[in-house]
């Protein structure tokens, strides 16, 4: 049973449906809420804040609103809202065209317990950890600039060159593949390549290679007849299937099982492939973009990835910079995502003091663009204010942790002697010798250091802490352990200038 009470909004016009499935949905531990036709359970998706339901399962032929009306308009409304369609068997061609169309999967009648608590439960694992396996596609017609529509955001000169290589190969049917790492953007580079391309009008299949169990990744791409296996109850089309005519992004494309790369190769190079259990070959035309943040030539070394498979992936090479490679673009990133979390909480923050993008900018980004959002997110979240200030960032972005290791600008005298009246140290040494004397637990030298940081700055909480390499925060907390008072520079109370430690 689901440990959290993930909501379904169930859309049916026959009540003992209605009240046969939401029980049964409930008997798996979800909160279930019910409408009998689409223009019901679209008005209620309306009126609910975003993200208030996990999951809209709903009958294809209804009356006012049908299934397939109602998953254009929640398309539109909330386009990350996985959509999950009812059919009897003589429907199950509409349900396929349905999923090529964006929602996630259908169930057929009548419905199996297991079946029904697999699909939901991934409907829920694919929104909260990637979104939407199917992205909604515009409708028809030129996009100036498919990298802005995208979302792709920089200056650089690293992401300049990936424009203009989107610009060039985006109307091709090149496969190409994407390279960085986890958190750089290559899903929407992919995405400008497909909004660039003719096939605009057409699916965008996203297959998260990583997510799926390695039993199930040969059925989840090519597809499964009935009973090619325990568990497959009814027919179901693979993603190669569903992008015919669209784009098949692969996401994390080096953990696909070396078994299933024959028959992914095979796929790419004759554009045709046999569902699991079936023996009609079917034909489709479909472009592919692969994506790794793994080191292919390494796999291929150590036998993991073929080398065929490689080298028809590889025809359009693109390399995605780290963040920590492109700082230059940091400043129209976090204007972007402080605008995006406004419209999306409801606030009117206006961006990060310079003291704020300063420490941004020492932090070295492992988790990239997807790690700045994030922290945005929370900080856009959280505000008091009208600005971000560097106090309001949490002490791994803006304390010792976020800033690199001071380097020595002038020879320093040593703390050899905690006792020593008169220390003498250059602000860019201060920080290396504060993390030593933490290390090294002398409080006694941490006071003096930090009285020697005040006493070169004339008391700036400000300027002291950002020379010793820790958040105001956390020498605002250390001052006030030792009992010293902030200059009124900084706010806080008057008072004589901090002595050195006798």
């Amino acid at each position: 049973m689901s440990q959290v009470q993930h909501r379904i909004l169930l859309v049916d016009d026959e009540p003992n449906l209605r009240k046969v499935l939401g029980a049964l949905l409930k008997q798996l531990g979800f909160e279930v809420h019910a409408e009998n036709d689409g223009a019901a359970a679209l008005a209620r998706v309306r009126a609910a804040p975003p993200g208030t339901f996990d999951v809209v399962i709903t009958d294809l032929r209804m009356p006012n609103l049908d299934g397939m009306g109602l998953l254009k308009a929640l398309q539109v409304h909330e386009p990350g809202l996985p959509v999950i369609l009812l059919t009897a068997h003589g429907s199950i061609d509409s349900a396929v065209e349905a999923v090529k169309l964006g929602a996630f999967d259908y169930l057929e009648k009548p419905f199996d317990k297991d079946q029904i608590h697999q699909i939901v439960q991934k409907a829920i694992t694919t929104r909260e950890r990637s979104g939407p396996s199917i992205q909604p596609s515009p409708p028809p017609g030129e996009i100036a600039d498919p990298c802005a529509a995208a979302g792709m955001v920089g200056r650089s000169p690293s992401m300049q060159a990936i424009r203009e290589i989107v610009a060039t190969v985006a109307a091709s049917p090149s496969t190409v593949l994407i390279a960085g790492e986890s958190g750089t953007g290559k899903e929407l580079v992919a995405r400008a390549l497909h909004l660039g391309s003719a096939r605009r009008s057409q699916p965008f299949i996203k297959v998260n290679c990583a997510a799926i169990p390695g039993g199930l990744v040969e059925s989840e791409l090519f597809g499964h007849e009935r009973g090619a296996f325990t568990g497959a109850v009814s027919s179901r089309a693979g993603r190669f299937e569903l992008a015919d005519g669209g784009t098949l992004f692969l996401d994390e494309v080096s953990e696909i099982p070396k078994e299933i790369q024959v028959k992914l190769l095979r796929a790419i190079q004759e554009s045709e492939f046999e569902r699991v259990g079936g023996v009609k070959t079917l034909h489709v035309n479909v472009r592919l973009i692969a994506a790794t943040n793994r080191n292919l030539d390494e796999l291929i070394r150590d036998g993991q990835f073929r080398e065929d498979l490689y080298y028809r992936l590889n025809v359009v090479p693109i390399h995605l910079p780290a963040l920590r490679e492109r700082l230059e673009d940091l400043p129209f990133l976090v204007s972007h995502f402080v605008q995006r979390c406004n419209e999306r909480l409801g606030k009117s923050v206006q961006g990060l003091t310079p003291a704020a993008l300063a420490a941004l900018e020492r932090y070295p980004w492992p988790g990239n663009i997807r790690e700045l959002e994030n922290l945005m997110e929370r900080m856009v979240l959280f505000a008091s204010g009208p600005l971000i200030d560097e106090d309001d960032l949490p002490d791994a972005y803006a304390g010792e942790a976020g800033a690199s290791a001071p380097a020595a600008a002038e020879s320093s005298t040593r703390l050899t002697d905690p006792a020593d009246r008169q220390i003498r140290l250059p602000l860019s040494s201060l920080g290396q010798d504060l993390k030593e004397a933490v290390k090294a637990g002398s409080r006694l030298v941490e006071e003096a250091l930090i009285r020697e940081a005040l006493a070169k700055t004339d008391g700036n909480v400000t300027r002291s802490a950002r020379a010793l390499g820790i958040s105001r925060r956390s020498l605002q907390s250390k001052m006030k352990e030792l009992g010293l008072r902030e200059s009124p520079d900084d706010g806080g109370p008057k008072g004589p200038p901090p002595q050195p430690a006798s």
